[in-house]
This record gives C-alpha cells, sequence and structure tokens, in this order.
C-alpha cells in the first residue's frame, strides 16, 4: 500500500483531475489544502525548497511536481 499525500487548493484544475484519478483507481490519498493555511504553506514551501504550485504529490516519499500521469502511474506500479 503506498503512502499518497497531495497538496492542494480548492480552485486547482490540476488538482482535481489528479484527486478523480486516485479515486478511478482505488488510491488512497491524503489531502493536505494549502489554501490560506500558514501552516501547510510552510510545510509545502520546505518540501519543495520553495516551490509554491500545486498540485504537489508525495508518493512513497517520492516528490511529484503537478499532476504528472505517467510518473504517478510508476511510483504506483499500476
Amino acid at each position: 500500500m503506498n503512502k499518497v499525500t497531495i497538496y492542494t487548493t480548492p480552485t486547482c484544475t490540476y488538482c482535481l483531475m489528479a484527486k478523480d484519478f486516485f479515486q478511478s483507481n482505488d488510491v488512497d490519498y491524503e489531502e493536505v489544502d494549502v489554501a490560506g493555511n500558514q501552516e501547510k504553506i510552510q510545510e509545502l514551501l520546505e518540501l519543495t525548497d520553495g516551490q509554491m504550485g500545486v498540485p504537489v504529490i508525495v508518493i512513497d516519499g517520492e516528490v511529484v511536481f503537478g499532476f504528472d500521469k505517467s510518473r504517478i502511474e510508476e511510483l504506483l506500479g499500476i
């Protein structure tokens, strides 16, 4: 079972696409909404060396910037 975390904002189209992809492939994930949450924004900045774009997806410790479907499939083994 993979540990998947996705950093999102409510208006992010690619975040919605990633969440739909996870749901359609029965992938459990934790969503972290960074909109207006300074603590979570700081967590995201530390994780990404200052990258502010979303989605940022972490799969078993591997960071994926954006909805990179092929990389996500590779890391999930699907």
